[in-house]
């Protein structure tokens, strides 16, 4: 079976980040969810005092099961808070529950990068399958069209996790602002609650990281790059 060496020297670097970027999310989330908030709140109610701050009143909450499967859902304007977050005081749930409202407030006004991520969601899904596919038959046929047609589709993935990155850091920057201001927590533990989600943002960053080395190693290898093909 054909294996490539130069693969694994793009993808390692890949792999350890975002290894990295996951154990320093999971162990910085566990160290605050053993610090309560002063104001006691959970995170379902930091999140609703946030999206009240706001104006934003047309956004519910709910709890979903799993760990860390926090998230937004624009169409039905629902603010989804996991097991770890919902019902929990604490500094990381309150951080997370912060974040997740964020969102909900950069669809209410309107936040361009938001929009653009929601609007690439098909092709993006479209591009992660059908590319490797093609890809796979561009290498076995040795056809440099059949790869750049797969490329296309996988930039359409490649684009999604760029895209992601200032519409995770406004969320963010969003929620560490209004936590104060809003009362639920002190400046002190903003900084705490804020360490969270500056990890968490490092798993996206390593996610495009990871996206741009594979599509440099495809680039290479269809002959885009670095010449003629081996």
């Amino acid at each position: 079976m054909f294996f490539d060496p130069l693969y694994l020297v793009f993808m390692i670097p890949g792999l350890i980040l975002a290894g990295l970027a996951s154990l320093f999310t999971t162990t910085t989330f566990n160290k605050y969810s053993r610090v309560a908030s002063s104001s006691g709140m959970t995170g379902a109610q930091a999140a609703q005092r946030l999206l009240e701050s706001a104006g934003i009143y047309n956004v519910r909450i709910e709890h979903i099961n799993g760990m860390l499967t926090d998230h937004y859902d624009p169409t039905s304007r629902t603010l989804r808070l996991s097991d770890e977050v919902y019902a929990s005081s604490s500094l990381s749930a309150i951080g997370v529950a912060c974040h997740e409202a964020g969102h909900a407030i950069q669809h209410a006004t309107n936040y361009g990068p938001l929009g653009m991520r929601s609007a690439l969601v098909p092709a993006a899904n479209l591009g992660s399958h059908a590319s490797y596919f093609i890809l796979l038959l561009g290498f076995l046929f040795q056809s440099q069209m059949l790869m750049l047609v797969g490329i296309a589709f996988f930039s359409l993935s490649v684009l999604f996790t760029l895209v992601t990155l200032p519409v995770e850091y406004n969320a963010s920057s969003r929620a560490k602002e209004l936590m104060v201001s809003s009362g639920i927590v002190s400046r002190g533990e903003a900084a705490s609650a804020g360490a969270v989600l500056n990890a968490a943002f490092m798993t996206y960053v390593a996610s495009a990281v990871s996206a741009l080395l594979t599509l440099l190693y495809y680039l290479i290898r269809s002959g885009v790059l670095g010449g003629r093909r081996d």
